[in-house]
């Protein structure tokens, strides 16, 4: 008796067999771009640091053009509204952080957690100088601030955020301060260019005081990048001093 034959399900023909789909170059490079960029991402982070391409294509062995274009991918799709991280060029590499108009919650969320990393109004004075005036010495600070601050220059240099930077070629060659890539990090910025300028403070100022704004009583936070840095209380300022 002849058997009848089998017909295939129309969804079956002309299909292409799942080994010949996995084995296939096109699917093998997608792959392989689908890992790298995965990779890169875990990089990211896991690390405090910034990392520049170059570095992570080291790590990795891969082109560092090809690790660039990666990077720049990563750093257009965290861009996307839904999500809460983002991918930045900080300080000569790259980072993963929260979103600046997030800080606020999530700043709120970290108080919660542990206490947060206090900067007195003294501390942040002397960081601006150094930001706006490096190399500088401590006479220097001493003489636009009017008062001693070598307490202060000691937690600024314990806390990573400035550093010596040499010393000054005048008489009693003082030491020269710096800021580091520390306080590029912890203030999201990607070098010294992004800092304002001193022209949009003093017109910020010039239209407070033109508004009849009066000056806060209490210290005001500071937005960082990791949104963990605030003025300490005035008891702290003055034992830093």
């Amino acid at each position: 008796m002849k058997q009848p034959e089998v017909q295939s399900p129309p969804e079956m023909e002309g299909a292409i067999p799942e080994e010949l789909l996995r084995d296939s170059p096109l699917s093998a490079a997608d792959s392989a771009d689908a890992q790298l960029k995965a990779l890169v991402e875990a990089v990211i982070y896991i690390t405090d640091e910034p990392l520049s391409a170059d570095q992570i294509a080291i790590a990795l062995g891969q082109p560092a053009e090809k690790v660039g274009c990666v990077l720049e991918e990563l750093t257009a799709e965290y861009n996307k509204p839904e999500h809460g991280l983002t991918v930045r060029e900080i300080a000569g590499g790259y980072k993963m952080s929260t979103k600046p108009e997030h800080h606020e919650a999530v700043r709120a969320f970290v108080k919660n957690l542990k206490p947060a990393l206090k900067l007195s109004l003294a501390a942040l004075e002397t960081l601006a100088l150094i930001a706006y005036k490096q190399p500088i010495t401590a006479p220097e600070i001493m003489e636009v601030r009017g008062v001693q601050g070598a307490g202060v220059l000691k937690t600024l240099l314990d806390r990573k955020l400035i550093a010596t930077g040499g010393r000054k070629q005048v008489v009693g060659k003082p030491i020269l301060y710096k800021t580091t890539k520390e306080f590029l990090v912890q203030f999201g910025l990607k070098d010294l260019s992004e800092l304002p300028t001193l022209k949009e403070f003093e017109d910020l100022s010039r239209l407070s005081v033109a508004e009849g704004e009066p000056e806060p009583a209490e210290p005001v936070e500071v937005a960082t990048a990791d949104a963990s840095i605030e003025p300490a209380s005035d008891a702290e300022a003055e034992s830093s001093e």
